[in-house]
């Protein structure tokens, strides 16, 4: 479904900001967090919290070197956004004010091959093509470490990683062959297995819990603000958090929301789709975090950061003051 129709589905729920404080929130079109904040607007529980949350969904494409979500945040053109902290780290570190104030979820992909494909697991990847939105990706990190932790080889230097720049160029590489398989992102997974001769070889999810040696459920990517907007308006940063808290209680105990969702913001409105989403979402999402939280997630990296090293992951400290586990 496109950027236009999504965006008008969202509209239909702003309504008038009144006297309530404005949260500028600019989300990719076809990233998971649409779901959540969708229903948010839908269920009125920014207003019921006490803000007025302005969605606009934007392109998943780079701007110079970025995601467009960071580019926005860091502009000045968003107050709240999602990426996974290993960019917020790698961003922080170069300069940009940017505080992760809740977390999101274990938002990570799988590979997808098609049906008849050899690779079978993680040892299989050398001497293939592996599609990927870009090496600096977290999901091409993950499986890059995996493989030097489990098995012995960098696929960075045993398989030809290709660089789509965009989760539909991905899903268009798969489609027209010009890679083996490809790390898609994982609301994407169930669209391109339920819809075609393709299969999930593995769940990258496995590979994050494998390596931080825990069976806590960690968060990948986070939600953002700036400093300045954290520190101009605390308090509609912990009225988001709270209004997230709600949502994530009903997305994850009534099916309902599921069916409006998917009628609204999917491209298939397929019943077998729609609940593969909603399971893998439900399996995903972190509802709220602490000082236990942030250490695993600092071990993880550690971990990347050994087995990887700095140039995998583009930066080799997490920035102090990067979470704010209490806004």
């Amino acid at each position: 479904m496109n950027v236009e129709t999504q965006q008008t589905a969202l509209d239909a729920h702003h309504g008038s900001r009144g006297d309530l404080p404005v949260m500028r929130a600019r989300f990719e079109h076809n990233g998971s967090p649409r779901y959540m904040l969708y229903t948010m607007k839908r269920l009125g529980l920014d207003h019921e919290h006490g803000f007025h949350l302005d969605v606009q969904l934007v392109s998943d494409a780079l701007e110079g070197g970025m995601e467009t979500v960071e580019a926005r945040l860091q502009d000045g053109e968003a107050d709240l956004i999602d990426i996974d902290y290993i960019s917020t780290a790698r961003e922080r570190a170069e300069g940009a004010e940017i505080v992760a104030v809740h977390p999101y979820g274990r938002t990570v992909g799988g590979l997808v091959a098609p049906e008849d494909t050899d690779i079978e697991g993680l040892a299989d990847l050398s001497g293939h093509r592996i599609g990927v939105v870009r090496r600096l990706d977290k999901n091409w990190i993950l499986v890059r470490a995996a493989c030097r932790e489990y098995h012995g080889f960098d696929p960075d230097e045993t398989a030809t990683p290709v660089e789509a720049g965009s989760k539909v160029g991905l899903t268009e590489m798969l489609h027209d062959g010009e890679v083996d398989a490809v790390l898609q992102f994982w609301p994407i997974v169930p669209e391109i297995t339920e819809n075609g001769p393709y299969e999930e070889v593995f769940p990258v999810s496995d590979l994050v819990q494998r390596l931080s040696g825990t069976d806590r459920k960690l968060p990948i990517s986070t939600f953002l603000t700036s400093e300045s907007f954290l520190d101009s308006d605390r308090e509609t940063v912990r009225a988001f958090t709270r209004a997230y808290r709600d949502v994530v209680d009903r997305l994850v105990e009534e099916d309902e929301h599921w069916e409006v969702v998917g009628r609204e913001l999917m491209t298939y409105d397929d019943p077998d789709v729609v609940r593969a989403v909603r399971d893998g979402w439900r399996d995903m999402v972190v509802r709220d975090w602490n000082g236990e939280t942030v250490r695993g997630m600092e071990r993880l990296f550690d971990h990347l950061l050994e087995v990887g090293g700095p140039a995998a992951l583009g930066v080799d400290h997490i920035p102090e003051g990067t979470f704010h586990t209490d806004p």
